[in-house]
């Protein structure tokens, strides 16, 4: 009888726990983009900071993606921008534009080596196509500690050329502590500052048994990060000024319209607001290893951190065919908008880097590294930051536009 007893108190006491419903996490923050994605990816990674509130979000199922990062744990600000829309019970055709503050793509998307168009095809939206291997396939852990994530994804491209390109992607995604990313940026991390980063390796091995030349075209990696716009978040990318030539390609989707960009003394700056599509981008001459952005409402400073080889060949990336095929951009920046339905994917916007292009022999293979580090707190400490990194203020960056 006591036993009974005891089974039904038990009963009635799961029953009443399990039926509390907790507390929806508020918008906008880590633990409410956490909390979302953990009902799509049961295997979702948690990096964690062991001396900080710092923490990164990978997921494996969605292709090495890093989703998003915080300075200050669950209740702070999330700064990848997710697109929960997409995640629908069907892949959708072109493209699948879940998101994620940093993610890895193989180029070139347009041009004589495409690997996004079939061979012979006309280079519209109607014929343009995410190859599964990074749109859609779940990708392979190869390692995993508290602070780092090793991942892998083996498969062949065809591109525009007709050239079949079997290869592997192995790509790391590390934490960076305090101490790490002071010693990246030249600065100290004190207690004015929140911050998180982390390190992205990537690499991409010829598993063939032909040369990627010229001849045969030859893939390249591309990092994008996709942010979180808002009305005064400003991008800004320092270039080199004593090189001769166009600073940058401004008209990707037709020209940026003038009160968008502006040139001050050696540095970019483009509105990152989400209102109006556009997209830039500098040769491996003009670009520095470092991009960033600004939002003044909320106090965040994000900078990018990638490799440039002044002396490699880099891809154009046009959806046509073009005059140099190897003559292309070594970062970009893109700000969402309305297309011209009216429709939009967004709001969001993106810095990016891309990699010269592989030409590998057989078992050959080509590393291009990328960091994301995001620094919020003390706007006078964020000024010297700026300042040491970007080559601005945060008063200038505020006062490149008239808003």
């Amino acid at each position: 009888m006591k036993s009974s007893l005891l089974i039904v108190f038990l009963l009635l006491f799961v029953a009443a726990c399990t039926s509390k419903q907790p507390e929806a996490p508020t918008k906008g923050t880590f633990g409410c983009d956490l909390y979302f994605l953990q009902q799509h990816d049961g295997q979702l990674v948690v990096l964690r900071s062991a001396d900080s509130l710092a923490q990164v979000i990978v997921s494996a199922k969605y292709q090495g993606k890093v989703f998003t990062s915080a300075a200050e744990g669950a209740g702070g600000a999330s700064f990848g921008w997710i697109n929960e829309k997409a995640f629908g019970p069907k892949p959708l055709p072109h493209m699948n534009a879940y998101g994620g503050e940093n993610r890895l793509w193989l180029g070139p998307e347009g041009a004589q080596y495409s690997v996004f168009f079939k061979p012979g095809a006309t280079m519209d939206f109607a014929n343009w196509q995410t190859p599964p291997a990074f749109d859609t396939e779940p990708w392979r852990v190869t390692n995993r500690t508290t602070q780092s994530i090793s991942l892998q994804k083996t498969t062949t491209l065809t591109n525009y050329a007709g050239t079949s390109l079997p290869l592997r992607i192995d790509r790391t995604v590390a934490l960076l502590n305090g101490e790490a990313i002071g010693k990246r940026l030249g600065i100290s991390i004190n207690d004015g500052l929140h911050v998180v980063g982390y390190q992205t390796t990537n690499r991409l091995t010829n598993t063939g048994k032909t040369a990627w030349t010229r001849q045969t075209g030859a893939p390249c990696m591309w990092l994008l990060d996709m942010l979180t716009p808002a009305p005064h978040v400003t991008i800004v990318i320092p270039y080199e000024a004593a090189t001769t030539g166009p600073v940058a390609t401004t008209d990707y989707f037709g020209a940026i319209p003038p009160d968008r960009i502006a040139d001050r003394n050696g540095a970019l700056f483009f509105r990152a607001d989400g209102k109006s599509r556009g997209k830039l981008g500098l040769g491996p001459q003009r670009a520095k290893p470092i991009a960033g952005s600004y939002d003044p409402d909320r106090q965040i400073l994000t900078l990018v951190l990638f490799d440039v080889d002044k002396t490699g060949t880099y891809l154009n990336q046009a959806w046509k065919l073009v005059a140099n095929p190897f003559q292309g951009d070594a970062v970009n920046a893109y700000n969402d908008g309305p297309l011209a339905d009216g429709t939009q994917m967004g709001p969001f916007y993106e810095l990016e880097s891309v990699s010269p292009a592989a030409f590998l022999p057989p078992g050959a293979s080509l590393d291009h590294h990328h960091a994301v580090l995001h620094l919020t707190g003390n706007k006078a400490q964020l000024d010297a930051v700026a300042k040491k990194t970007l080559g601005v203020s945060l008063a200038q960056i505020q006062a490149a536009f008239t808003r």
